[in-house]
């Protein structure tokens, strides 16, 4: 396992992003958490919208790929940020060069996926990471379209919940304030679930339906 985060982590790209990760140490800080997770629930699919460079899907991907049942990740990001996932070739590349192959990935929206031929066939997913456009707005739709796929002892993450903040992720021109912290507080109202907060880099908050 080390060797592999290692490797991870030679991108420097890596280390970046609020995952509360080290390279010093090879420490993958909260990716532990999804790594555990994904090898506790081992699910057959696992669902991630946004990521920069790739941290949160080659984690769960690599501990899908460790269980016995395996599984496939789903991958759903637009590319806004830059090019980086807008060639197929090189993002399967960019993830097969570090020992991961069964990402599968949607240039698309939550809007455009949730629309798509692959959403109908989406079925059941055991594990959905929420990263993308970190609006209060988008962070619930992004909720909202995969929490009926949830199996039962599923949970949903969503990244970057401790605290409101401008970004500029986008450009000067087009910054924002990140508000999934104010979802988050929306969901911590709903008696109908348990929703955790972990305040380590930007806060990740754990989401599992109680009745489940």
């Amino acid at each position: 396992m080390r060797e592999w985060i290692d490797k991870l982590f030679e991108h420097e790209d890596m280390v970046r992003m609020g995952h509360h990760q080290r390279a010093a140490d090879g420490n993958l800080g909260l990716g532990w958490l999804y790594y555990a997770l994904a090898r506790v629930i081992r699910p057959s699919r696992a669902v991630v919208i946004g990521s920069f460079r790739g941290f949160v899907p080659l984690v769960l991907g690599k501990a899908l790929a460790d269980n016995a049942e395996g599984g496939e990740l789903w991958f759903i990001d637009p590319s806004l940020v830059d090019d980086f996932w807008k060639d197929p070739e090189a993002v399967q590349r960019h993830f097969s060069e570090r020992g991961v192959k069964n990402i599968r990935h949607f240039l698309m929206t939550t809007q455009q996926f949730a629309v798509s031929e692959s959403y109908r066939l989406l079925g059941e997913v055991g594990l959905v990471f929420i990263d993308g456009y970190h609006s209060e707005e988008q962070a619930r739709f992004d909720y909202a379209t995969f929490e009926n796929h949830l199996s039962p002892e599923g949970i949903i993450l969503l990244h970057d919940s401790a605290v409101v903040r401008t970004s500029r992720m986008y450009g000067d021109d087009r910054a924002y304030e990140h508000r999934v912290k104010c979802f988050v507080d929306e969901l911590k109202k709903d008696a109908r679930l348990q929703v955790f907060d972990l305040p380590f880099g930007r806060g990740v908050t754990m989401v599992r339906k109680s009745g489940a």
